[in-house]
This record gives C-alpha cells, structure tokens and sequence, in this order.
C-alpha cells in the first residue's frame, strides 16, 4: 500500500483510503488539478514566446511577470532512486495539474547537438582520456579517471534544465514538474565518493561549483520523493532490462544503498527547510490521482516573511521588478550564469587531463 509522510505538517495518511479527521479542502492558494478546475478557465494574458522573442529591461516595462500566474504557477521536483518509477508518475502528474513537464538529464543531451550528430562516433580518433564518458560507461567502468567529468557534466545538465523550467515558469506562469532536478544531485556524488568511483578532490571541486551556482536559482515549492527499497530497485532494473546496467559493477547493492541513505538524511531533511515534502511508498507503485489529492491540500502561502519555507519565493518591497528581475536572468542573462562554473581548481587531477591530453 502506497503511504505518504507530508513532513512540514508531521502526519502520515494511508494513500488507499481517504482521511476521517482532514477534510479536503481547496485551500486558497493552492495547487488544483483538472478535476479540480473542471471545465473553468482561467482569464490571464498569452505566455510570451520567450523562445524567439527577448526579454530585457524595455520589454519589462510593459510586460510584468506576476499576471501570468496563477495557484498552478509552482516548480515541483519528483525525486526518488534509481528505476523508480519518476518518469512515468512526473509525466501522468505534470498532465494531471496541467503543467510542463521537463524530463530527466541524461548524457544524450550532452554529446548529441542539435543536428542530431552523435560526438561519440568521434571516439575512435581520440586518446583513452578524451574518449566519451556517459552513463553507459559509468556502469562498464565506474573507476574511470573520467567518471568525475561525468557527473560534473550531469550536474551542468540538471542546473540548465532547472534554468530553463525557470525561465518557461517566468514567462508563460504554466507551473513545471521535473523529473529530479540538480538540487538532488550530489547524492550521486556523495555516493560516487564513498565507493571509490571518484577523488576527494573532485568532491571537494563539486561542492565548489555547487556552492557557486545554486545560489541564483529558486527551490522548488515541492518535492515528491517515491522511496522504493534497495530490493525492489534490483528488482526494477533487472525488469527494464538494459544491457549497460546488467551485473554493474557501479551498480552494487553499496552503492544503490549509498543512494538511498543519501537521499534520505543529506536531500530529504536539505530541501524541506525550504519545500514542502511529500514521501510516497513507491515499492508497489501508487496512484498518481491519490498524489494529486494530497498535493492539493497545501496551502503554499500559509509562511510569514521571515519563515524560511518558501523564501525564495518571497523578496523586498518592490515585488513586481524583484520577478521581472529573475524573469530577465533567466532569459537573457545566462552568460552570467554560465561564468560561476569557472571555480579555479588546479588541485584535481581527473578534471585537468593528462600529459596525453594535452600533446593531443
């Protein structure tokens, strides 16, 4: 039976049954699905295409960011371990609460250009060192010299796509659901460095980088975690049957454990300062109507100014342009995101190449 433990309100609730002593009750600045809607439509201004068109400090003049919101208006990060099942209920809920759904970074987006051409068919013209690293060969090798750049790389995906749920929610007010997000990423790391895959250099470097990027983004306003067990987790990803991840050397009970004890004490009790949580048994699967129901019960404006739940949604007197500021950044301003990646560590050998590198 799939459960649910909503930690900022301390209670636990059957997903199977609905509850006798909390009434459901649209709050007023909360979150509604379709059902919930219904055939009611929501007057508000078109989105702005911020895809052919710019925004910068002329166009937010005329064109302010808080009259596309509405209670939908929300970033929601599904989060969970490995074959969970977070693609299949991130999609079914991002329908459910008509949003957009981003899904989860892989290394595809990184070698793949928009044209389509793969840079890993390069491989075979280059040294061992600047040879392709993606998930497939973390699997095969995770104690490859590359493994570092690898999650680094990931880390860089899950920061842009979070950029650009931003960047979507800013412009259109549609709310975004993303299949985890980069907040969540360094369980990987922390998991990667306790079995050896990488230096305690290169997870020093990461917290730097971390450190350096995260504090221009905005938390999310909610976080589903599907906790499914080390034991079921074996169980998923011998189903799905992919060739990569079969007998892993990467993939050990270890480090699948490692994972799950990250997510738990490091992520979970991190995020949910700032988010509401919601943890869902996911052993068995679960019901994503049940999850909506749920989610619906959450007054995300309940906080006071100096309540650290949600504060990065809240800022200074002058709110209007504290938004279309964000809303600038996240659009045309990415140059300067792209810059807090330049962390000056020369101290990690995995991330500098070798002698073969260079001469190459």
């Amino acid at each position: 039976m799939a459960g649910v433990l909503r930690l900022s309100v301390v209670r636990f609730l059957p997903t199977a049954v609905k509850p006798a002593v909390v009434p459901v009750v649209q709050q007023k600045c909360g979150i509604s699905g379709r059902s919930m809607r219904g055939s009611q439509k929501i007057v508000k201004p078109p989105p702005y295409p911020y895809k052919t068109k710019k925004y910068g400090f002329l166009q937010a003049i005329f064109d302010h960011t808080r009259k596309r919101f509405d209670e939908n208006t929300k970033i929601i990060a599904v989060e969970g371990p490995l074959a969970a099942g977070k693609s299949k209920f991130a999609k079914e809920l991002a329908d459910e609460l008509e949003m957009h759904y981003i899904p989860e970074a892989n290394m595809d987006m990184y070698y793949i250009n928009s044209y389509g051409f793969d840079a890993r068919t390069l491989d075979p013209e280059f040294p061992a060192s600047l040879k392709s690293y993606d998930e497939k060969t973390f699997c095969r090798t995770p104690k490859h010299p590359n493994a570092a750049a690898f999650q680094f790389n990931m880390y860089a995906l899950r920061f842009w796509q979070y950029v650009e749920a931003l960047n979507h929610l800013f412009n259109t007010g549609q709310g975004v659901v993303l299949d985890r997000s980069c907040y969540s990423d360094m369980v990987f790391i922390e998991a990667m460095a306790k079995n050896g895959y990488i230096s305690k250099g290169a997870r020093s470097f990461y917290y730097d980088i971390r450190k350096n990027t995260l504090q221009e983004l905005m938390k999310p306003h909610l976080v589903v975690y599907l906790d499914v067990s080390v034991e079921q987790v074996k169980k998923n990803l011998k189903k799905r049957a992919l060739p990569h991840e079969a007998n892993s050397p990467a993939l050990t009970d270890q480090y699948l454990r490692d994972i799950e004890s990250f997510y738990k004490q490091l992520y979970l009790k991190e995020i949910s300062t700032h988010a509401e949580l919601l943890v869902y048994d996911w052993n068995e699967g679960g019901d994503t109507e049940v999850v909506v129901e749920d989610i619906e019960r959450i007054d995300f404006d309940r906080f006071d100014k100096h309540d650290p739940k949600m504060k990065d949604w809240r800022w200074g007197l002058n709110l209007e342009w504290d938004f279309n500021n964000r809303r600038m950044k996240y659009s045309v301003q990415k140059n300067v995101l792209e810059g807090l990646f330049n962390v000056p560590r020369l101290d990690v050998p995995e991330l500098l190449g070798d002698q073969v590198t260079w001469k190459f």
